[in-house]
């Protein structure tokens, strides 16, 4: 009797086992939702994107996830719906905001906040200290 009660203890404690690890592991394979934390060294990046493609309003993908979320990092909002990939209004406004502080204090000179985001404003928008470097 006692060696059965360690046979199905020992089959009981094994079960649990299996299905912890099992459990850990579909936690693992799900991918993580929240933002790309932006890291910071020489450049800003949150990983959507390392071009200068010009990004205006109407775009929509990486880029502008990129754009969003840098904005974001900088402390200028891109609306309710945050990093969405869709460049409208919102989105807008908020390059625009950038443009206007960045320019007004370390900008290339004749640049206007026009809300598009060119090579300057990448630049800008990747400096580690808010400035463009070309």
């Amino acid at each position: 009797m006692n060696q059965l009660r360690r046979l199905v203890t020992a089959v009981a404690v094994a079960a649990s086992m299996v299905l912890a690890l099992a459990a850990t592991a579909s936690a693992a394979s799900v991918p993580d939702q929240r933002l790309h934390p932006p890291s910071v060294s020489a450049q800003v990046s949150c990983g959507y994107y390392s071009g200068k493609t010009e990004t205006v309003r109407g775009d929509k993908g990486d880029r502008v996830r990129e754009v969003q979320c840098l904005l974001l990092y900088w402390g200028y909002s891109v609306g309710p719906s945050g990093v969405d990939g869709d460049f409208g209004a919102n989105t807008e406004a908020g390059v625009k905001a950038f443009q206007a502080d960045t320019y007004g204090v370390c900008g290339p000179p004749g640049l206007v906040d026009d809300g598009r985001v060119g090579k300057h404003t990448w630049s800008a928008l990747r400096s580690s200290n808010s400035c463009p470097t070309e």
